[in-house]
């Protein structure tokens, strides 16, 4: 009985950090963007009614393309596998702003675990989010100051070192030994299963520095190609100027007749 409600207890402390660092990753981007705004002087909302709903649309296939997920070579497969998930919420940070990737990747996250459920006592879902912010919310907050190719591209760079360090310190302090302790497994078994697959990983460090910086680094060029060569096309049309363009030069065309 002791035992039953410790484990409860476990689960409950784990909610409670994984809720805290969802306010802090949402108020971080929440401070970003209005710092942002206010020093350029622009007075569009954070979260307008286009927003909303192109939030909610990449959201939804951002939790598609989470679902599409395959293995890595040079990963345990029982542990980490890639996806394309954080391309809407890149792109959706890149329109509107950090809020809006961060929001992208936590909708994303709620609705997987709501369609699917979980596999790792969310301790997976909680990787995905922390990483998938690590790498949005820097990269969305760089190209936020100045828009233009040069700044997407080095935002990009940015936002991928990010991903790895970030995505390394977190997996080796507490994602690695939470995942062991949750699941009755010594940390040292988890090691075993990076030793198996790269002989060079003898400790979570170097299970963290030869196989999750890696594929965190994999993650952040697979998101980043795409999105330098179909934003800036699409970003016309997630923003609406396209159609407001266009029914400019009609009304001119208009009043010159």
């Amino acid at each position: 009985m002791f035992k039953v409600f410790g484990q409860i207890a476990e689960n409950l402390s784990f909610v409670a950090v994984f809720l805290g660092i969802i306010f802090l990753m949402v108020l971080i981007a929440y401070l970003i963007e209005r710092f942002a705004r206010k020093k350029s002087g622009g007075t569009e909302r954070i979260l307008s009614t286009r927003k909303i709903v192109v939030i909610g649309m990449f959201s939804a296939l951002s939790t598609i393309l989470m679902l599409l997920e395959f293995p890595v070579p040079f990963a345990p497969p029982g542990i980490y596998k890639l996806d394309f998930s954080e391309l809407p919420a890149l792109i959706g940070g890149f329109a509107f702003g950090p809020v809006a990737g961060v929001l992208i990747e936590l909708i994303k996250v709620l609705l997987k675990t709501l369609i699917k459920g979980t596999s790792t006592a969310f301790v997976g879902e909680l990787a995905n989010f922390i990483i998938g912010c690590s790498f949005v919310l820097p990269a969305s907050t760089i190209y936020m100051l100045k828009k233009n190719k040069t700044t997407a591209f080095i935002s990009c760079i940015a936002g991928t070192i990010v991903i790895a360090v970030a995505g390394s310190m977190f997996n080796a302090f507490y994602l690695l030994p939470t995942f062991a302790k949750m699941f009755h497994m010594e940390i040292d078994a988890i090691v075993e299963m990076g030793t198996a697959v790269n002989k060079y990983v003898t400790n979570v460090w170097q299970f963290a520095l030869f196989i999750v910086a890696p594929v965190n680094l994999l993650k952040g060029f697979m998101v980043s190609l795409p999105t330098l060569l179909i934003y800036k096309p699409l970003s016309p049309i997630l923003k609406g100027t396209k159609t407001a363009k266009k029914s400019g030069k009609k009304e001119t065309k208009k009043k010159e007749l």
